[in-house]
């Protein structure tokens, strides 16, 4: 919010769009913490041999298996409000980059133009969709396609890097830098440049040739 208000833009129907979607946004990931923090405080209690507080009852102290369930529940919580948090911060960032282009504020920074393959590898990454396995792109989603060599190639720009991945299934998941986050940003609604289409002298009408051939 700081660095939106900071910003000197007018308060369009967009931009007024963008301030909502932030605070969702913060709303969303304040409420993921707070049950994460209780599926803590539930494992450590148990530990700990403590009471544990669901709901409006206090409980006994749970098994074991009682707060590893609780804590599960809570994981899934978290699973259901993060789900689509990455794709709508991608999405309300190219909203706001594109009114900004709109109104005439284009960014400083102009980075080199990055390939059809490379701007589309980048935006699978800013939606948390590409991970690594057995050096092979794993991704959540069947409708893009995403190389190995493109990767390696972002890694050499320093836009993108790899970290061990918490899910046992994978072995890396791939995130934005912020040099990543600067380059795809500027890429949002940006014109992009077209060859001249080669033109052919017209035909002559069939009319007109008929006649020529007849003399």
């Amino acid at each position: 919010m700081h660095t939106l208000n900071a910003q000197p833009m007018y308060h369009s129907p967009a931009v007024h769009a963008v301030y909502a979607r932030v605070r969702q946004l913060a709303q969303l990931a304040t409420d993921a913490a707070d049950h994460l923090l209780d599926a803590v405080d539930i494992l450590d209690n148990t530990r700990a041999g403590l009471p544990i507080e669901i709901g409006d009852d206090f409980l006994t102290v749970l098994t074991e298996q009682q707060a590893r369930q609780e804590a599960s529940r809570r994981f899934t919580l978290v699973t259901s409000l993060t789900a689509l948090g990455a794709s709508d911060a991608l999405a309300t960032s190219e909203i706001f980059v594109a009114e900004r282009r709109r109104c005439g504020f284009l960014p400083e920074y102009q980075p080199p133009a990055l390939s059809h393959t490379q701007e589309t590898t980048l935006r699978a990454v800013a939606r948390g969709d590409v991970a690594i396995t057995s050096n092979k792109p794993y991704l959540r989603r069947e409708d893009i396609r995403v190389s190995i060599s493109t990767i390696r190639a972002l890694e050499s720009r320093g836009l993108v890097m790899r970290e061990d991945c918490p899910d046992w299934f994978r072995d890396e998941r791939v995130h934005l830098t912020a040099a990543g986050r600067r380059d795809l940003a500027a890429s949002f609604a940006r014109p992009r440049s077209t060859a001249p289409a080669a033109t052919r002298p017209p035909a002559r009408p069939a009319a007109t040739a008929a006649r020529a051939a007849a003399r």
